[in-house]
C-alpha cells in the first residue's frame, strides 16, 4: 500500500514530501528507533541514584565505551569495569545497574499503539537501532517487535548511528528507497545522517511521546 505524506511546514517537524528526478513519492517504509522512542524505562520506577548513575545516555552523544558497546565491540563485563572506574561505584553495584537497566525497558505506549496503527494501514515497518546484544535479546520478546518486517541492531552488523554505513545496510537489505522511506529517531545527529543519504526524518520528543505520536499519527494515518 503506498500513503501520501503531507507539506509539512513546521520545521521542527521534519517530514518533506520526498522527490526524486522531479516525481513525488509516497512514503512507504518507516523505521523507528528503539531506545527512547519504543522502549524506555519509567523513571517512576527506579531511584534517584539509579537515574543518576545513567546519565551519561542524556548526553548529545554516547560516551565512546558505550557506543562501543553497541557496536558489539566491547562485552558487558567490560563496560561494567570502566563504569565502576569512571562512577567510583563498587563493581557489584554497576552490574547490578546494568542489569536492572535491561530488566526495567518497556514499550512506550504511545508509540507501541502507533506502531500497531501504522502495521494495520499497510507501511512496511524497520527497526534501526544501536543497541547492544544484552539489551535487544531483551527488547525482542515484546510483542510489539513482531509486527516489523526487518531490522538492523548496531552490534550485529559492527557499526553505528550516525555511521552511513548503518543506514546502507537498512536500504541494501530490504531494498528499500531512501525517497518512501521515513525515519523516526530521539537524536538530532542520527536524523541529519539519514537525510544525508535521502531518507526523511522524524525527531522524535523521547519527553513527550504521546505528543510526538499524535503528530506522527496526523501526518501517516
Amino acid at each position: 500500500m503506498v500513503h501520501k505524506l503531507s507539506f509539512c511546514s513546521n520545521a521542527d517537524l521534519q517530514i518533506p514530501n520526498q522527490r526524486k528526478n522531479g516525481y513525488l513519492y509516497a512514503m512507504k517504509n518507516i523505521v523507528f528507533d528503539l531506545g527512547g522512542v519504543l522502549f524506555a524505562r519509567d523513571k517512576n520506577k527506579s531511584t534517584q541514584e539509579f537515574h543518576e548513575f545513567f546519565s551519561f545516555i542524556r548526553s548529545e552523544r554516547m560516551p565512546l565505551f558505550w557506543e562501543e558497546y553497541d557496536r558489539g565491540a566491547s562485552t558487558l563485563g567490560e563496560v561494567t569495569d570502566i563504569l565502576a572506574r569512571t562512577t567510583g561505584c563498587p563493581r557489584e553495584k554497576c552490574e547490578r545497574f546494568l542489569l536492572l537497566s535491561i530488566d526495567m525497558q518497556e514499550p512506550v505506549a504511545p508509540t507501541e499503539r502507533l506502531v500497531g496503527d501504522l502495521k494495520a494501514a499497510g507501511y512496511r515497518l524497520y527497526v534501526l537501532s544501536n543497541m547492544s546484544r544484552e539489551f535487544i535479546a531483551f527488547l525482542r520478546r515484546f510483542p510489539v517487535y513482531r509486527l516489523f518486517d526487518g531490522e538492523v541492531v548496531s552490534c550485529e552488523e559492527g557499526t553505528v548511528k550516525p555511521e552511513p554505513r548503518i543506514y546502507e545496510i537498512l536500504l541494501e537489505r530490504y531494498g528499500l528507497d531512501p525517497a518512501e522511506t521515513l525515519f523516526i529517531d530521539d537524536r538530532a545527529a542520527n536524523i541529519a545522517a539519514a537525510e544525508g543519504l535521502g531518507i526523511a526524518g522524524y525527531l522524535f520528543d523521547h519527553r513527550n511521546p504521546a505528543a510526538a505520536c499524535d503528530e506522527l499519527r496526523r501526518r501517516l494515518l
